[in-house]
């Protein structure tokens, strides 16, 4: 909790440790209430032991993650330490409910070892089909919130720049990082400005050895549109200048 002031500290420190509940959020602010009004009973009467929480947290972790390294487990909650995960994957092999995988890093990244479950290839065939249209992703979406695994995997180097100093940021306060089908393509900064009624994409960082094809533009131009229904504005400003190099 390092950079916090001592009552976030404290209300953070009271959520964390089960003594208070968050009932929703405005924005970025916390509403906070006390668990036996937000939580079922039965849910707040339980008392599942570290073994319980340990087994649940690696197992689910690993659901959505489909394969991982042991820090990849630790990191995904935040709750448990790597030596923990490792303990749970050594139990959950010696049953026979872990294969050791490799999983290929992107470009310029190594390939590593991970463990995934026995039937990881039938999980992946039961998938749906990617769409190809392109979505503007929040910058705590799931798929990015491990950051070195993006980069990893996907070689995709991202990191949101809203405490880095204005004149040290490589692209700006808040960028949206890019998926199409199921590739990171890109970036763009959007910001809505309200007193004109519109959207304004302020720069837009296409991968390199990506270019704004016809095609990619209109799924983009599609994806401004939902924006700014999101937003409620009205219009969008997309001049050729926002359209950055490097």
């Amino acid at each position: 909790m390092v950079g916090l002031g001592p009552a976030k500290a404290a209300l953070e420190f009271l959520w964390r440790s089960g003594e208070l509940a968050v009932v929703r959020r405005n924005g970025f602010e916390k509403i906070y209430d006390m668990p036996e009004r937000v939580i079922p009973k039965a849910l707040c009467a339980a008392r599942p032991s570290h073994r319980q929480m340990l087994e649940w947290s690696c197992d689910h972790a690993l659901q959505r993650l489909g394969a991982a390294t042991p820090k990849m487990l630790a990191d995904f909650w935040g709750h448990i330490s790597i030596d923990e995960a490792k303990s749970w994957i050594a139990a959950e092999k010696k049953r026979g409910q872990l294969l050791d995988a490799v999983l290929e890093g992107a470009s310029g990244q190594r390939d590593f070892a991970a463990v995934t479950r026995p039937d990881i290839e039938a999980q992946i065939a039961s998938l749906p089909v990617s769409s190809s249209r392109i979505r503007a992703l929040a910058p705590f979406d799931p798929l990015l919130r491990d950051r070195d695994r993006a980069e990893r995997l996907f070689g995709f180097a991202y990191r949101i720049e809203v405490y880095v100093p204005q004149h040290k940021r490589k692209h700006g306060y808040y960028i949206f990082p890019l998926l199409e089908s199921d590739r990171l393509v890109g970036r763009i900064d959007l910001k809505a400005e309200r007193e004109q009624d519109r959207l304004a994409v302020r720069g837009l960082w296409l991968e390199p050895g990506l270019s704004l094809s016809k095609l990619r533009r209109a799924k983009l131009e599609q994806e401004l549109a939902r924006q700014a229904r999101l937003a409620q504005v009205r219009d969008i400003i997309f001049p050729a200048s926002a359209l950055k190099t490097g």
